[in-house]
């Protein structure tokens, strides 16, 4: 290939999403872990300032009314539901991915109907999926059983309640696929669970054009809502009014003040809440959503694409052959915003690549990760990152 810092400079020059760039607090470091954690954007610190030096020590607890802290779960699930192609009113935020994953699982076991007590899992998911999965088959008397992603359609059957599946898998960085698997799984009569952790913010999702009936995700990744940002729940309009929830928090009662001792569950996506919203970390995430404003997911995959193609070119013109291996699907529509490269001693060689500022992350036992987040990521960093690779294994 020609000079890949060459090549890296035309193709920076050319990036439309170059000025979102510069909405982010970053240093000379070649950051690739946005798929663990997101960048801070710059304008954050100064709305955290305000809402605690203003909001919590003026106004105190007026804010809850004042400065609308009653009704940020519902805002914010707002505020993202376009990166997830879904209309207002289906997306609630709050809680972590976890405790979401619960509500989701357990809430669509009891849609499910009769005579259906299997749940299906994508057996590469993250491994609180896992733990989640086999704690509410417990709960709900029925049979988890984990398969690779790609055989969920054709083992969902008259038995199946739901199948949980990740959009993207966290190791190798393929993508699922959601339309296909969404609508085997409803001509099967089950529901589909989507984690999107590692999909929303990097790739178009379009739950409902694909008609997915839940799904979940974390905020702190491609979203860079921060450390412990709350997660969110997407709930489809047509299921909420059966959407029991197996968490009835007094933030998700029909008159939460009435302090009434028997549950009534609020209408729409406010029933996906439990208890009092943690204020600061959801106002940080508010606040972090703005660099979305004007910003097209699909200018964010067609540079996400983009990104990967260039590193795997520099890679190749930088890494001595067969001393890495890339384990993540070269063809784009198997491939999310990463990409994962098996290396013998990965655990060593990342250590390095961090002490000469290159970040990425390693996973157990021989997988290097490299995630691309388009909002910030350059394709100048993109080279950077190969090469010092190259030094570092050859």
């Amino acid at each position: 290939m020609s000079d890949p810092a060459e090549r890296a400079a035309a193709l920076d020059e050319k990036d439309e999403l170059r000025p979102v760039r510069e909405k982010f607090v970053l240093d000379d470091t070649v950051y690739l872990d946005g798929n663990s954690l997101g960048a801070l954007p710059g304008h954050v610190p100064a709305r955290v300032a305000d809402v605690i030096t203003r909001e919590w020590g003026e106004l105190r607890i007026r804010s809850w009314e004042e400065s609308g802290w009653w009704t940020a779960p519902e805002r914010v699930g707002d505020r993202i539901a376009p990166l997830l192609g879904a209309a207002p009113g289906q997306v609630v935020a709050g809680d972590s991915t976890s405790v979401n994953v619960f509500k989701a699982v357990v809430g669509a076991v009891r849609m499910a109907g009769a005579g259906r007590d299997e749940i299906l899992a994508d057996e590469a998911s993250f491994p609180t999926d896992g733990y989640i999965a086999e704690s509410a088959a417990r709960m709900t008397g029925c049979t988890l059983r984990a398969l690779p992603a790609a055989r969920i359609p054709v083992e969902a059957g008259p038995r199946t309640a739901l199948a949980l599946v990740n959009h993207v898998d966290y190791r190798t960085g393929r993508l699922n696929d959601l339309p296909a698997v969404t609508a085997a799984l409803h001509d099967a009569g089950a529901l589909a669970v989507w984690d999107l952790c590692h999909s929303a913010g990097a790739l178009p999702v379009r739950l409902d054009a694909h008609g997915v009936d839940l799904a979940v995700g974390c905020t702190y990744k491609y979203l860079n809502g921060g450390p412990g940002a709350p997660a969110y729940l997407y709930v489809r309009e047509e299921l909420q009014a059966r959407f029991d929830s197996p968490l009835p928090g007094w933030n998700s009662h029909a008159v939460p003040f009435g302090m009434d001792p028997a549950y009534a569950p609020a209408d729409g996506i406010i029933r996906g809440r439990v208890g009092t919203p943690d204020i600061l970390s959801m106002l940080a995430l508010e606040a972090a959503l703005d660099v979305w404003d004007g910003v097209s997911v699909e200018a964010v995959r067609a540079k996400s694409l983009a990104l990967g193609d260039f590193f795997l070119e520099c890679v190749d013109a930088y890494v001595p052959e067969g001393r890495v291996r890339c384990v993540t699907p070269r063809e784009h529509p198997q491939r999310g915003s990463q990409i994962a490269l098996a290396c013998a001693d990965a655990g060593t060689v990342m250590t390095e690549l961090i002490r000469r500022g290159v970040v990425g992350d390693f996973r157990h036992p021989d997988v290097l990760r490299f995630g691309f987040t388009p909002l910030y990521t350059s394709f100048a960093d993109v080279a950077r990152a190969a090469r010092v690779l190259g030094e570092v294994v050859g």
